[in-house]
């Protein structure tokens, strides 16, 4: 038995059982670490000496009959904004390279109460302002189905960490795709829930606008677990929305039957790599075998929502570095100021702008959803690109082109696998649905990944 390629539905049963204890578990995950990590730099920060610890108390705590629940002695990591009390937060950047909070951050605390294991903070792109995840301070993250590929980002050491088998959970950020496109290029599970499902206090944000927090996994069903620990209510966030949440577990096998399912079919939509395109319609194809009707529909406005999303970011952005981008201006990568300074050139009456499009077209895609259960798109155009490749600013152009109108629009969407290309790199389908759907996404995704088993192979690293 493998433990670091288990899931955590698998795992939890077994500790559930004493069949593997939290101290096994978290030993043979950091031994995974010390092997894998010099190939592809997920990591930032390895905790061991708290993961270790935190394993022992785990292991006394389910002997004594104090077993928390389905996270209780599971090794995850956290993308290094996630506030971390004692913890370095860097992220990612060489600003905030000693930032050691004194406080974790609401995700942060919910994981813990639940007994999950931190096995530290993973690598990201610069500020989380980029896909490439190639970081100028900290070294670029490595794609693990090909070392010289880039993991995609901002959430990048999060994908690469689950790929290589470094952890069996983690956590994102998505503010035009950061969650889904390394879900994507690395062949894992990423989840960006609605605006306002999981609390940001104790994000460092990059948009206050359009910042999701999110669950990363090898599988949809332990994204609903992660998702299930995490989304709630947080008075004390400005963005926190009080829409009660739903049971993501008990209905995520009830398939997808009679359901209606839009699929992408628009100029929009339909430019992307040729290998792309068949597995999003070999994906459609899956679905109608599992008693859906799929229609190609043209959806609507996707180039108006990406530009918008695309606008606000790097205004929001600079907003918030504003101080630093005048100070500092030479500790940040030439890509990163680039942009910033860019959404700081940005008039307030075109910012103004960019927000009225945002309400518009939240309405417009409301609508939408009243006529389907669900949206397939691909998640990337384009499988994992080289490192050595464009410039991170033109990856960002392309990367985020089908992920960046969900963040606008704040809809619920999920990357997971559909097929690898000739050269064995993954591929990635996306599922969107109406705000607060998160169920239904988790369990059209459930069906799919039952039906395929994509999930099954692995990187040889």
């Amino acid at each position: 038995m493998e433990l670091t390629y288990l899931t955590i539905s698998q795992t939890a049963e077994l500790i559930a059982r004493r069949e593997v204890s939290p101290l096994e578990l978290t030993r043979a995950h950091l031994e995974r670490i010390h092997r894998v990590e010099p190939l592809t730099n997920s990591f930032i920060t390895v905790t061991e000496e708290a993961a270790l610890a935190s394993a022992r108390q785990a292991e006394i705590e389910i002997q004594e009959g104090g077993y928390r629940g389905r996270l209780h002695g599971i090794p995850l990591a956290l993308k290094d904004l996630y506030e971390t009390s004692g913890v370095r937060t860097t992220h990612g950047s060489k600003i905030y390279a000693d930032l050691i909070p004194e406080a974790d951050g609401e995700v942060v605390t919910k994981l813990k109460a639940g007994g999950a294991i931190m096995l530290g903070k993973t690598n990201m792109h610069e500020i989380a302002l980029g896909v490439t995840n190639v970081n100028p301070h900290y070294g670029a993250c490595r794609n693990p189905w090909n070392l010289e590929r880039i993991t995609g980002g901002s959430s990048g050491g999060s994908a690469a960490a689950l790929a290589a088998g470094m952890c069996m959970g983690a956590f994102g950020s998505d503010t035009g795709g950061s969650i889904r496109i390394p879900a994507s290029l690395c062949g894992i599970v990423g989840l960006k829930p609605t605006f306002g499902r999981i609390s940001l206090q104790g994000v460092i944000p990059l948009s206050w606008n359009l910042d999701h927090a999110g669950p990363m996994a090898r599988s949809v069903h332990d994204v609903a677990i992660l998702l299930a620990a995490t989304a709630d209510y947080d008075p004390d966030d400005p963005a926190s929305i009080d829409v009660p949440t739903q049971d993501y577990l008990s209905h995520i096998e009830g398939g997808v039957r009679g359901w209606k399912i839009a699929l992408a079919a628009d100029e929009f939509f339909s430019k992307v790599d040729e290998q792309v395109y068949a597995a999003v319609q070999a994906a459609a194809q899956v679905f109608k075998h599992l008693g859906a009707q799929v229609f190609p529909v043209e959806f609507p406005e996707g180039y108006a929502a990406a530009a918008a999303n695309v606008g606000m970011v790097t205004s929001d952005a600079a907003a918030f570095h504003l101080e630093r981008i005048q100070t500092r201006p030479n500790d940040f990568g030439a890509d990163v100021l680039e942009r910033m300074r860019g959404g700081a050139a940005r008039t307030s009456a075109e910012y103004a702008r960019l927000r009225r499009e945002q309400s518009r077209l939240r309405r417009v895609y409301e609508r939408f959803f009243e006529g389907f259960d669900i949206l397939l798109t691909a998640t990337t155009p384009v499988p994992a690109p080289p490192i050595e490749g464009p410039s991170a600013i033109e990856q960002a152009r392309l990367l985020t082109r089908f992920t960046a109108p969900f963040n606008l629009t704040g809809l619920p969407a999920l990357s997971m696998p559909c097929g690898f290309t000739t050269e064995g790199l993954p591929l990635g389908l996306q599922i969107v649905a109406r705000p607060w759907a998160e169920a239904s996404v988790l369990r059209a995704g459930w069906a799919y990944e039952r039906a395929e088993q994509w999930q099954q192979r692995r990187p040889d690293l």
